[in-house]
């Protein structure tokens, strides 16, 4: 890699939307762990009569295919939905601390340079001066 081409301002407007997008995430899936129970209550049964209980263990009722089903899935996804989030919030906050050192870095280099400029040390550029960035001329 020859240079970096990094807008700090971009890479926080592109983190600040990323980070809107996974709260909504994190609220919807937060509203789903809410309302599969009642909806798995609600579901009813296939036996003659429709709904007995409310569905949820222990409590008399017997489970219907759909309510069934949610629970499953709700088994099966909440593992998963968990790690999305987490990787989300860590991939967002490596993101962010990259820019932040390569912000610094540079301003680090800069300060550098401008110690170098002030005490009269030249660097020898590559190709200048029939230079090759080595040192040597």
């Amino acid at each position: 890699m020859t240079a970096w081409d990094i807008k700090p301002g971009g890479v926080g407007g592109v983190l600040r939307r990323a980070g809107e997008s996974a709260e909504r995430m994190a609220k919807a899936g937060g509203e789903m762990q809410k309302t599969l129970p009642s909806a798995a209550a609600s579901a009813g049964t296939i036996a003659p009569g429709g709904h007995e209980g409310d569905g949820r263990p222990g409590q008399g009722g017997k489970q219907g295919p759909v309510a069934s089903a949610l629970g499953v899935f709700a088994r099966r996804w909440n593992d998963d939905l968990d790690y999305i989030s987490r990787r989300a919030a860590s991939s967002l906050l490596g993101a962010h601390l990259a820019t932040k050192e390569y912000v610094e870095g540079d301003l680090t280099m800069a300060a550098s340079r401008n110690r170098d400029a002030i005490n009269g040390i030249v660097p020898d550029m590559p190709g200048a001066n029939g230079g090759g960035g080595d040192g040597k001329r």
